[in-house]
Parts: structure tokens; sequence; C-alpha cells
């Protein structure tokens, strides 16, 4: 039987194999660029929405993909959807906005696309994609970077940090006391910062970073 979940995994599984995110696939096809996301999947009563089938003619005029090849794409989630996991993704230049994080520093919201990743054992880890050379070399224009909030932090790791004022950071953490946080830059064209604790929302780790 078909379902719901395996047209939008063929959906995702065709925008990865074009090197996009599901909303980068949308904009390709000339679409709203949140017409894939996961908020879109559901109605607002909680059940399962089907993709226009407009929707999926551009994606494939889009990609040059034939409806054999979307049906393959369909026919390859449906056999891998028990193995499959995703995570929450947003540009790095959203991540300061309003609304995309809770105060525990947990996505939240619905403005969140999502990419295919293993399980990390961290059910509140998402991903940031790089935009800019602020964070060259470690890091270029269009990387992933798969952040855990659950994860513990130690000197010498990287981490994404969130200050009250809204500011979003990707540096190494460099110190950690009970009232300073010293972080070095990952861009040696850029200043290191140090916090007082009160000004900071949240830290969480760096895991991997596709690069």
């Amino acid at each position: 039987m078909l379902k719901h979940a395996d047209i939008w995994a063929a959906l995702d599984a065709l925008a990865r194999d074009h090197g996009l995110t599901a909303s980068a696939l949308a904009r390709k096809a000339g679409l709203d660029p949140t017409t894939f996301n996961k908020s879109k999947r559901i109605t607002r009563e909680g059940k399962a929405r089907w993709p226009s089938t407009e929707s999926v003619a551009k994606v494939l005029e889009a990609t040059g993909a034939s409806m054999s090849d979307f049906v393959s794409y369909i026919e390859g989630a449906t056999a891998t959807a028990a193995t499959v996991a995703t995570i929450p993704l947003i540009g790095f230049a959203q991540a300061g906005d309003r609304g995309f994080f809770d105060d525990a520093g947990y996505p939240a919201g619905g403005g969140w696309d999502e990419i295919p990743f293993p399980e990390i054992g961290d059910p509140h880890s998402y991903a940031l994609e790089v935009s800019g050379d602020s964070m060259e070399p470690l890091y270029r224009d269009g990387d992933v970077v798969i952040v855990s909030p659950g994860a513990g932090v130690r000197r010498g790791d990287r981490v994404v940090v969130r200050t009250t004022e809204g500011e979003v950071m990707v540096k190494q953490l460099v110190r950690l006391t009970a009232k300073r946080i010293d972080l070095a830059s990952i861009n040696p064209a850029h200043s290191g910062r140090s916090l007082a604790s009160e000004e900071v929302a949240w830290m969480a780790r760096i895991l991997w970073a596709s690069q």
C-alpha cells in the first residue's frame, strides 16, 4: 500500500541525489521554498497530506527525472523507511531569528526543513547550513554541521553559541567556568569572544560536518 511518507521520502531522496535540501528542490522547481517542509506534510488537523501532482510534475521537470525514476525512488523509500532517520535543518543565517529554538536550545516551530541522517542518540539534534565565508577555512559556504544540544561540552570542542541578545555564532570552546565562557574564532580573521555566563542563552556541541 502506498503511504504518504513514501512519497515525501522519495522527494527527499530525489533532492539529496541532486545535492539539494527539500527547500532548495522546491525553489529549483519554481515553488515556494516551504512547499516540502515538514509542517506542510500534515494538515492543521494532524492528518497526513499528499504532495500535489503539480508540485511533483514541476520537480521532475526541474531535475530532468522521469516518472519511472520517481517510482524507483518511492520503491526505495518503502524499502528503507524503517532505517532512515531525519533531523531538522535551517540555514545558519536563520538561527538567530525568533521561533526556531526554545529556551533550552532545542529546535522549535514549523519553519525547519529536514535532511536524512543516521540516528545519533540525541532526539533534539539538528543541522545548520553554513552560508558565507565567516567560518572558513574549517567550514565553507554550503557545508552542513550537525549539532547535539544533549552532548557534553569540553574544552577544545567546536560549539554553536546563542547569546541572550539573539546572536548565534560558531566558535571553539577555550575555557568554561561558572562565570565566563571564553571562545576562539574558527576563522583567524575574526576575533574570539569572552562572554559572561548570564550573556549566554545556550551552547551546543558540533558533532559532525559535511565537507
